[in-house]
């Protein structure tokens, strides 16, 4: 099945709907992707028959929990899922973010080859970002446990904002150690095409804002 054919059905599954235009960018993402993973190691996967369903259609399963006009992808390696969830959603201001400066320079050049002016890159540690305003989302995949997360980011998110943390397995161990000021409004598990593993999403909230809404 080549590419192409593999992320129509696999966005068709999802239920999600995207231009022409979108999905070429996509596909010229994981080419980029592929290409300097060479030199870079930006991801440990490797087959390139992976590449639509465990970096795109991963990262696009949120894709229907994003509801914000800005976000961070906070240690983004490659660029996801902040690179595939910019491309879905042209309007939506994305900040790449992590601290080591190969993967950076990967991520500024992949948004200029790809056009995604909605994209801008930061390198440097979350907890040490001090940007003018924060934002009503923030992503993070594979980074660090959830409170850990949540410690490290938190002056980062606007008081109505979320948490949205991709993870395998439902991680009930984590969900126990996050801080008793905020509130997990839900554990969602993730089917996605060509992946066999479990895939879940943890959206965190604010206790302060989001009152005594629960999962």
């Amino acid at each position: 099945m080549t590419s192409e054919r593999q992320l129509t059905q696999g966005l068709r599954m999802l239920g999600i709907d995207l231009p022409a235009t979108a999905r070429k960018k996509l596909l010229a993402y994981t080419l980029l992707l592929a290409k300097w993973n060479r030199i870079y190691q930006l991801t440990a996967v490797r087959d390139p028959s992976q590449a639509v369903s465990h970096h795109l259609l991963d990262s696009l399963a949120v894709l229907p929990f994003v509801r914000a006009a800005s976000l961070l992808d906070v240690g983004s390696g490659g660029g996801t899922p902040g690179i595939p969830l910019a491309i879905a959603r042209p309007e939506l201001a994305v900040v790449l973010l992590d601290s080591n400066s190969k993967k950076t320079a990967f991520l500024q050049q992949a948004a200029i080859e790809l056009g995604l002016v909605n994209i801008a890159v930061h390198c440097g540690r979350v907890e040490a970002y001090r940007p003018a305003s924060g934002f009503a989302a923030i992503t993070a995949r594979a980074f660090a446990d959830l409170a850990a997360l949540v410690k490290a980011s938190r002056h980062l998110l606007q008081a109505d904002g979320c948490w949205l943390a991709m993870k395998g397995v439902r991680p009930d161990d984590e969900l126990a150690c996050l801080p008793a000021d905020v509130v997990v409004e839900g554990v969602h598990c993730l089917q996605v095409p060509g992946v066999a593993g479990e895939r879940h999403l943890v959206v965190i909230r604010d206790r302060t804002v989001a009152g005594t809404r629960g999962a």
